[in-house]
């Protein structure tokens, strides 16, 4: 069988757009980055849900004897998904190597505590979204799941990642597929 072929069917590298019948709170209103999709399951990152915390939060827990600089409190950290979410993982382009860096087509993820610090001293990825914990998909579940039409899959753009508000990501990635999600809204029960 030709592997090639046989991986295309797979997400890896794009994004997930939530549909807005989306009941699960972890993802509604979600656009989700999907680093690795295969027959064994799927893991994504959440990229449009700031938290209330910021990497000089971050940075005052994991190295308190250095006041973080004032950059970093303008650096948001995102809730990247329900899973391990005493872990960072940082999405960034492909560059600079960390302690633990997998790279991921044009895009890299940096999980070690080294990027962090890197980005702090202003010598790490010049863009970069950072997220705590991550979401996780059991081996068939996002195939079920794209099959319930509750998730439209989007080419990656980094454009989207990287230069777009936060806010106006999810937007975003939808205008790509010429899709308007405010005109898909699941009007069921709201009579």
């Amino acid at each position: 069988m030709d592997m090639k072929n046989a991986s295309s069917t797979y997400l890896k590298h794009q994004f997930l757009i939530a549909m807005p019948h989306m009941t699960d709170p972890n993802f509604t209103q979600t656009l989700t980055y999907v680093v690795e999709h295969t027959t064994n399951g799927a893991m994504g990152l959440v990229v449009n849900r700031p938290q209330e915390l910021s990497l000089a939060d971050i940075l005052e827990q994991l190295r308190p004897e250095i006041d973080p600089p004032i950059s970093c409190q303008n650096v948001p950290i995102y809730i990247g998904g329900p899973v391990q979410v005493d872990r960072g993982f940082v999405l960034h382009l492909t560059g600079p190597k960390f302690q633990a860096t997998i790279d991921l087509e044009d895009m890299s993820l940096s999980t070690s505590q080294d990027v962090l610090f890197a980005i702090a001293d202003g010598v790490g990825p010049k863009q970069s979204v950072i997220t705590i914990g991550y979401a996780g998909w059991e081996a068939g579940q996002l195939e079920d799941e794209l099959a319930s039409n509750i998730w439209l899959t989007c080419p990656f753009d980094a454009d989207i990642l990287f230069n777009t508000a936060s806010e106006l990501r999810l937007k975003a990635a939808a205008a790509k597929l010429g899709v308007d999600l405010s005109l898909l809204t699941n009007q069921a029960g709201h009579a």
